[in-house]
Protein backbone atom coordinates (compact mmCIF):
# COMPACT_ATOMS: atom_id res chain seq x y z
CA UNK A 1 0.00 0.00 0.00
CA UNK A 2 1.05 3.59 -0.57
CA UNK A 3 -0.27 6.68 1.16
CA UNK A 4 -0.81 9.40 -1.43
CA UNK A 5 -2.57 12.08 0.64
CA UNK A 6 -2.66 13.22 4.26
CA UNK A 7 -4.35 16.15 6.01
CA UNK A 8 -4.62 16.87 9.73
CA UNK A 9 -8.28 17.36 10.60
CA UNK A 10 -10.02 17.72 13.98
CA UNK A 11 -6.99 16.24 15.73
CA UNK A 12 -6.91 13.20 13.48
CA UNK A 13 -5.56 12.35 10.05
CA UNK A 14 -7.52 12.25 6.79
CA UNK A 15 -5.57 10.05 4.41
CA UNK A 16 -5.90 8.47 0.96
CA UNK A 17 -4.19 5.18 0.16
CA UNK A 18 -3.81 3.16 -3.02
CA UNK A 19 -3.15 -0.54 -3.35
CA UNK A 20 -3.41 -3.43 -5.77
CA UNK A 21 -6.72 -5.20 -5.31
CA UNK A 22 -7.09 -8.91 -5.95
CA UNK A 23 -10.89 -8.56 -6.04
CA UNK A 24 -11.03 -6.12 -8.93
CA UNK A 25 -7.71 -7.03 -10.50
CA UNK A 26 -6.17 -3.58 -10.44
CA UNK A 27 -5.35 -0.49 -8.43
CA UNK A 28 -7.90 0.86 -5.96
CA UNK A 29 -7.94 3.95 -3.76
CA UNK A 30 -9.71 4.55 -0.48
CA UNK A 31 -9.97 7.41 1.96
CA UNK A 32 -9.47 6.70 5.64
CA UNK A 33 -9.93 9.05 8.59
CA UNK A 34 -7.96 8.09 11.69
CA UNK A 35 -9.14 9.85 14.88
CA UNK A 36 -6.64 10.89 17.51
CA UNK A 37 -7.06 7.67 19.49
CA UNK A 38 -6.17 5.61 16.42
CA UNK A 39 -3.06 7.73 15.85
CA UNK A 40 -2.01 6.77 19.39
CA UNK A 41 -2.40 3.10 18.46
CA UNK A 42 -5.73 2.50 20.20
CA UNK A 43 -8.03 0.17 18.27
CA UNK A 44 -11.15 1.97 17.06
CA UNK A 45 -14.40 0.81 15.41
CA UNK A 46 -14.88 1.45 11.71
CA UNK A 47 -17.65 3.03 9.66
CA UNK A 48 -17.54 2.12 5.97
CA UNK A 49 -19.03 4.72 3.62
CA UNK A 50 -20.09 3.85 0.06
CA UNK A 51 -20.52 6.74 -2.35
CA UNK A 52 -22.87 7.20 -5.29
CA UNK A 53 -22.77 7.43 -9.07
CA UNK A 54 -19.83 9.35 -10.59
CA UNK A 55 -18.09 9.62 -7.20
CA UNK A 56 -14.55 8.65 -6.21
CA UNK A 57 -13.03 8.26 -2.74
CA UNK A 58 -12.82 12.08 -2.65
CA UNK A 59 -16.47 13.18 -2.58
CA UNK A 60 -17.38 12.08 0.92
CA UNK A 61 -14.11 13.04 2.56
CA UNK A 62 -14.17 16.58 1.10
CA UNK A 63 -17.89 17.44 1.18
CA UNK A 64 -19.65 15.69 4.07
CA UNK A 65 -17.87 17.30 7.03
CA UNK A 66 -17.60 13.85 8.58
CA UNK A 67 -14.19 14.29 10.21
CA UNK A 68 -15.63 16.39 13.03
CA UNK A 69 -18.05 13.64 14.05
CA UNK A 70 -15.57 10.81 13.52
CA UNK A 71 -13.18 12.62 15.85
CA UNK A 72 -15.91 13.24 18.43
CA UNK A 73 -16.93 9.58 18.55
CA UNK A 74 -13.50 8.01 18.01
CA UNK A 75 -14.52 6.20 14.82
CA UNK A 76 -12.32 5.33 11.85
CA UNK A 77 -14.07 6.13 8.55
CA UNK A 78 -13.21 4.26 5.36
CA UNK A 79 -14.51 5.54 2.01
CA UNK A 80 -13.49 3.50 -1.05
CA UNK A 81 -13.77 4.45 -4.69
CA UNK A 82 -17.01 3.39 -6.39
CA UNK A 83 -15.50 1.15 -9.06
CA UNK A 84 -12.28 -0.16 -10.56
CA UNK A 85 -10.45 2.37 -12.74
CA UNK A 86 -7.94 2.42 -15.57
CA UNK A 87 -7.52 2.16 -19.30
CA UNK A 88 -7.74 -1.64 -19.16
CA UNK A 89 -11.07 -1.54 -17.27
CA UNK A 90 -14.31 -1.66 -19.27
CA UNK A 91 -16.24 1.59 -19.34
CA UNK A 92 -19.29 3.30 -20.81
CA UNK A 93 -19.91 6.85 -22.02
CA UNK A 94 -22.96 6.92 -19.74
CA UNK A 95 -22.51 8.25 -16.20
CA UNK A 96 -24.65 5.46 -14.73
CA UNK A 97 -22.66 2.51 -16.08
CA UNK A 98 -19.01 1.50 -16.00
CA UNK A 99 -16.26 3.37 -14.17
CA UNK A 100 -17.76 5.36 -11.31
CA UNK A 101 -20.86 3.17 -11.33
CA UNK A 102 -19.87 -0.21 -9.91
CA UNK A 103 -23.18 -0.66 -8.05
CA UNK A 104 -21.39 -2.81 -5.43
CA UNK A 105 -22.09 -6.06 -7.29
CA UNK A 106 -19.94 -8.92 -8.57
CA UNK A 107 -20.47 -8.70 -12.32
CA UNK A 108 -20.95 -11.96 -14.19
CA UNK A 109 -21.41 -10.63 -17.71
CA UNK A 110 -18.71 -9.50 -20.13
CA UNK A 111 -17.02 -7.11 -20.51
CA UNK A 112 -17.57 -6.28 -16.85
CA UNK A 113 -16.90 -9.60 -15.10
CA UNK A 114 -13.09 -9.33 -15.01
CA UNK A 115 -12.86 -6.18 -12.88
CA UNK A 116 -16.30 -5.20 -11.56
CA UNK A 117 -16.31 -7.16 -8.30
CA UNK A 118 -17.03 -4.36 -5.86
CA UNK A 119 -19.19 -6.55 -3.62
CA UNK A 120 -16.24 -8.80 -2.78
CA UNK A 121 -13.97 -5.78 -2.43
CA UNK A 122 -16.18 -4.00 0.11
CA UNK A 123 -17.32 -7.05 2.07
CA UNK A 124 -14.06 -8.98 2.31
CA UNK A 125 -10.88 -7.49 0.89
CA UNK A 126 -11.11 -3.90 2.13
CA UNK A 127 -11.99 -4.72 5.78
CA UNK A 128 -9.21 -7.32 5.91
CA UNK A 129 -6.76 -4.73 4.61
CA UNK A 130 -7.93 -2.04 7.03
CA UNK A 131 -7.86 -4.35 10.04
CA UNK A 132 -4.37 -5.61 9.14
CA UNK A 133 -2.71 -2.23 8.51
CA UNK A 134 -4.49 0.21 10.81
CA UNK A 135 -5.56 0.17 14.50
CA UNK A 136 -9.07 -0.93 13.52
CA UNK A 137 -11.22 -3.27 15.56
CA UNK A 138 -13.62 -5.75 13.99
CA UNK A 139 -16.59 -3.63 15.13
CA UNK A 140 -18.00 -2.40 11.81
CA UNK A 141 -20.90 -0.30 10.59
CA UNK A 142 -21.80 0.69 7.05
CA UNK A 143 -23.51 3.62 5.36
CA UNK A 144 -23.74 5.24 1.95
CA UNK A 145 -25.49 7.58 -0.45
CA UNK A 146 -27.68 6.84 -3.49
CA UNK A 147 -25.95 3.95 -5.31
CA UNK A 148 -23.83 3.63 -2.19
CA UNK A 149 -26.93 3.60 0.00
CA UNK A 150 -28.12 0.67 -2.10
CA UNK A 151 -24.75 -1.00 -1.54
CA UNK A 152 -24.82 -0.43 2.22
CA UNK A 153 -28.32 -1.85 2.65
CA UNK A 154 -27.65 -4.89 0.45
CA UNK A 155 -24.31 -5.69 2.06
CA UNK A 156 -25.70 -5.40 5.58
CA UNK A 157 -28.74 -7.54 4.76
CA UNK A 158 -26.64 -10.23 3.09
CA UNK A 159 -24.02 -10.47 5.84
CA UNK A 160 -25.75 -11.04 9.19
CA UNK A 161 -23.53 -10.40 12.18
CA UNK A 162 -20.85 -8.57 10.20
CA UNK A 163 -22.09 -5.03 10.85
CA UNK A 164 -23.35 -3.45 14.07
CA UNK A 165 -25.53 -0.92 12.23
CA UNK A 166 -26.48 0.33 8.78
CA UNK A 167 -27.82 3.60 7.42
CA UNK A 168 -28.34 5.18 4.02
CA UNK A 169 -28.93 8.59 2.48
CA UNK A 170 -31.24 8.67 -0.56
CA UNK A 171 -30.67 4.99 -1.38
CA UNK A 172 -31.74 3.14 -4.51
CA UNK A 173 -33.80 0.67 -2.49
CA UNK A 174 -35.30 -1.37 -5.34
CA UNK A 175 -32.85 -1.42 -8.25
CA UNK A 176 -34.86 -4.16 -9.98
CA UNK A 177 -37.75 -1.71 -10.34
CA UNK A 178 -36.10 1.59 -11.35
CA UNK A 179 -34.22 2.74 -14.47
CA UNK A 180 -30.78 3.17 -12.87
CA UNK A 181 -30.88 -0.31 -11.40
CA UNK A 182 -32.42 -2.04 -14.39
CA UNK A 183 -29.70 -0.64 -16.63
CA UNK A 184 -26.81 -1.54 -14.31
CA UNK A 185 -28.01 -4.95 -13.16
CA UNK A 186 -28.91 -5.93 -16.71
CA UNK A 187 -25.46 -4.97 -17.94
CA UNK A 188 -23.48 -6.51 -15.07
CA UNK A 189 -25.56 -9.62 -14.38
CA UNK A 190 -27.51 -10.33 -17.57
CA UNK A 191 -31.19 -10.45 -18.38
CA UNK A 192 -32.22 -13.12 -15.85
CA UNK A 193 -33.97 -11.03 -13.21
CA UNK A 194 -33.78 -13.71 -10.53
CA UNK A 195 -30.04 -13.02 -10.39
CA UNK A 196 -30.79 -9.37 -9.58
CA UNK A 197 -32.61 -10.19 -6.33
CA UNK A 198 -29.39 -10.75 -4.38
CA UNK A 199 -28.57 -7.06 -4.92
CA UNK A 200 -32.01 -5.61 -4.20
CA UNK A 201 -32.78 -4.47 -0.64
CA UNK A 202 -36.55 -4.67 -1.16
CA UNK A 203 -36.16 -8.30 -2.22
CA UNK A 204 -33.73 -9.14 0.60
CA UNK A 205 -35.67 -7.86 3.63
CA UNK A 206 -38.27 -10.59 3.27
CA UNK A 207 -35.72 -13.34 3.87
CA UNK A 208 -33.21 -11.56 6.12
CA UNK A 209 -32.14 -13.83 8.97
CA UNK A 210 -31.02 -10.85 11.08
CA UNK A 211 -33.42 -8.00 11.77
CA UNK A 212 -30.73 -5.33 11.76
CA UNK A 213 -32.58 -1.99 11.93
CA UNK A 214 -32.40 0.12 8.78
CA UNK A 215 -32.01 3.91 9.05
CA UNK A 216 -32.87 5.73 5.82
CA UNK A 217 -32.58 9.49 5.34
CA UNK A 218 -34.45 10.89 2.32
CA UNK A 219 -34.84 14.44 1.07
CA UNK A 220 -38.36 15.43 0.09
CA UNK A 221 -37.03 17.74 -2.62
CA UNK A 222 -34.82 15.07 -4.17
CA UNK A 223 -35.11 15.24 -7.97
CA UNK A 224 -34.67 11.45 -8.20
CA UNK A 225 -37.19 10.56 -5.50
CA UNK A 226 -40.18 9.45 -7.56
CA UNK A 227 -38.46 7.65 -10.43
CA UNK A 228 -35.16 6.23 -9.12
CA UNK A 229 -35.27 5.99 -5.31
CA UNK A 230 -38.84 5.07 -4.31
CA UNK A 231 -38.36 4.62 -0.55
CA UNK A 232 -42.03 3.66 -0.17
CA UNK A 233 -41.16 0.27 -1.70
CA UNK A 234 -38.71 -0.42 1.13
CA UNK A 235 -41.24 0.84 3.66
CA UNK A 236 -43.83 -1.59 2.33
CA UNK A 237 -41.41 -4.53 2.23
CA UNK A 238 -40.20 -3.89 5.79
CA UNK A 239 -43.77 -3.60 7.09
CA UNK A 240 -44.66 -6.91 5.44
CA UNK A 241 -41.56 -8.67 6.80
CA UNK A 242 -41.63 -7.09 10.24
CA UNK A 243 -38.17 -5.63 9.61
CA UNK A 244 -37.33 -2.50 11.65
CA UNK A 245 -37.01 0.64 9.54
CA UNK A 246 -36.63 4.32 10.38
CA UNK A 247 -37.47 6.31 7.25
CA UNK A 248 -36.84 10.01 7.81
CA UNK A 249 -38.29 12.26 5.11
CA UNK A 250 -36.72 15.72 5.20
CA UNK A 251 -38.83 18.39 3.51
CA UNK A 252 -37.05 20.46 0.88
CA UNK A 253 -33.69 18.67 0.89
CA UNK A 254 -32.28 17.47 -2.44
CA UNK A 255 -29.90 14.68 -3.51
CA UNK A 256 -26.68 16.59 -2.88
CA UNK A 257 -23.99 16.66 -0.22
CA UNK A 258 -25.71 19.71 1.27
CA UNK A 259 -28.31 17.18 2.42
CA UNK A 260 -25.74 14.66 3.65
CA UNK A 261 -23.75 17.30 5.54
CA UNK A 262 -26.93 18.48 7.28
CA UNK A 263 -27.63 15.10 8.93
CA UNK A 264 -24.35 13.17 8.90
CA UNK A 265 -23.79 14.06 12.55
CA UNK A 266 -27.00 12.27 13.53
CA UNK A 267 -25.89 9.21 11.61
CA UNK A 268 -22.51 9.17 13.34
CA UNK A 269 -24.23 9.30 16.71
CA UNK A 270 -26.48 6.41 15.63
CA UNK A 271 -23.54 4.28 14.49
CA UNK A 272 -21.32 5.21 17.45
CA UNK A 273 -23.98 3.97 19.86
CA UNK A 274 -24.09 0.61 18.05
CA UNK A 275 -20.31 0.40 17.84
CA UNK A 276 -19.67 1.17 21.53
Amino acid sequence: MERIERHVSHGGSQEVWKHTSTSVGGEMKFGIYLPEAALRGQKCPVLYWLSGLTCTEQNFITKAGAQRYAAEHGVIVVAPDTSPRGSEVADSPDYDLGQGAGFYVNATREPWAKHFRMYDYVVSELPALVEAHFPASDARSISGHSMGGHGALVIALRNPGRYRSVSAFSPIVAPSQVPWGEKALGAYLGDERDAWKQYDAVELVGSASEKLPLLVEQGGGDEFLAQQLRPELLQQACAKAGHPLQLKLRDGYDHSYYFIASFIGEHFAYHAKALA
